[in-house]
């Protein structure tokens, strides 16, 4: 674990204690002796306002985040002083801090690699000369399709996301070496298509890790990779989840301007697909957050009329959009609209619906959320206790870890209760795993 020595020494240089600082930022002090010991990092939204109080730059502050150089450099054998770029998804019980790092860099590295490739013009087989007879043989596009579909599934699957990042790395350095070698422009087409889904699952490694800048770079290329070949329904998938940063950074505004983008992709690609009524269920979050109800009760209505659609209409990896989920999206719209009533209503029709640890926990989590808008500070207690409990169970730090941060905030001013300082500690432990 790298300590942060000179955050510490920024804090005490502008006459901060620990506890004045985390006063400052409306958290604990606890979180900051956290920060400081290399437990974890800032969410993106308090970096500006921290930023401000140790008087850095935004990338100032990133290097106050980074260990220093001596910590670095440690030789073979020690047991100390390892970086942990990871820190800020600590979960017990999972790969060393150091194989995470190399297994992210390998895969940051193949990304570009692979983009570059896909960013190449295509050229035919030139002059008439028969192939290499080691590349005789064109790949599978359906081979790649299950592939990619199995790891997928290893991602839904896996309690610690960033375990998939080696086959993930893997299965990218095959396709960049047929993308090299692609000798017609079919081939070419369904490999740019298979990267495009991978980088959008390399992108939900990262986002799930809150390593949102990485995530954002692999859905820029998903978009790209996608529109080089027309695959718009791809190209809108990416879109929505590029989306999905600036939602949960509060940047709404940002948010619909990418989904507007996804809506017009998504209306040129597969009618059959549910792809445009997912980004209508996604732009109806947008649309909360900016306040607007009439939109976002289109948006949501919309995104129901998946329900009519026949057929498949979700694809096993990059789109699973399939209307289930459609109650916890209104339920979590009308919260976050004020619209306390038809915000219970299907919410508590969600919970009985809920079948996925992490679909429960975000469940419970809005309910307790509103629970605390009525006042009742039992009812929030009872809902939040069980969705920190997938969170425990799961060791979750992700997707739940993010839900809980929001109860949090929310709850932290009733600290002055024996059962919030509990809870919040409990949550601290999801989260942080401290």
């Amino acid at each position: 674990m790298t300590r942060r020595q000179d955050l510490a020494q920024r804090r005490r240089a502008l006459g901060h204690s620990q506890e004045s600082l985390a006063d400052a930022l409306g958290t604990d002090r606890s979180t900051v002796a956290r920060w400081e010991r290399g437990q974890c990092e800032p969410q993106p939204y308090i970096r500006p306002k921290l930023a401000r109080l140790l008087q850095v730059s935004l990338a100032d502050l990133d290097n106050l985040f980074s260990p220093a150089v001596n910590e670095r450099q440690v030789g073979p054998g020690s047991g100390s002083g390892r970086a942990n770029p990871m820190a800020e998804h600590v979960v017990p019980d999972r790969e060393s801090d150091e194989d995470d790092d190399m297994n992210r860099r390998d895969l940051l590295r193949m990304l570009s690699i692979t983009g570059a490739l896909v960013a190449l013009p295509h050229a035919e087989s030139a002059q008439g000369r028969p192939p290499d007879s080691a590349m005789a043989t064109q790949p599978d596009p359906v081979q790649y399709e299950q592939l990619n579909d199995h790891l997928w599934q290893l991602f839904a699957l896996a309690s610690a996301k960033q375990l998939v990042y080696p086959m993930v790395r893997r299965q990218l350095g095959v396709v960049a070496a047929d993308l090299e070698h692609a000798r017609t422009a079919a081939s070419h087409r369904r490999l740019c298509t298979a990267t495009a889904d991978l980088f959008q699952l390399a992108g939900e490694i990262f986002f799930d890790a809150n390593r949102y800048a990485d995530a954002a770079s692999c859905y820029s290329l998903a978009v790209s990779a996608a529109r080089e070949v027309g695959a718009y329904d791809l190209m809108a998938s990416a879109l929505t989840r590029h989306a999905f940063i600036c939602l949960y950074e509060h940047r709404h505004h940002e948010a619909e301007t990418l989904l507007t983008v996804a809506a017009r992709a998504a209306d040129r690609g597969d009618p059959h697909l549910s792809t445009r009524h997912w980004v209508a269920a996604v732009r109806a979050n947008a649309f909360a957050g900016l306040g607007e109800l009439d939109p976002c009760a289109r948006q949501l209505d919309t995104a129901e009329r998946v329900l009519g659609l026949s057929g498949p209409v979700t694809r096993s990896g990059w789109l699973r959009f399939d209307g289930s989920r459609l109650a916890e999206e209104r339920g979590a719209c009308y919260l976050q609209l004020g619209r306390t009533g038809p915000a219970e209503a299907a919410l508590y029709q969600a919970l009985d619906q809920a079948n996925s640890p992490r679909r429960r926990s975000a469940v419970l989590t809005d309910l307790a959320l509103l629970g605390l808008r009525h006042g009742d500070l039992d009812h929030a207690l009872q809902h939040g206790c069980a969705a920190a409990e997938v969170g425990e169970h799961t060791k979750s730090a992700g997707y739940v870890g993010r839900k809980l941060l929001s109860l949090r905030d929310r709850i932290t001013p009733f600290a002055a209760d024996k059962r919030v300082r509990e809870f919040i500690d409990r949550i601290d432990v999801v989260v942080f795993g401290a």
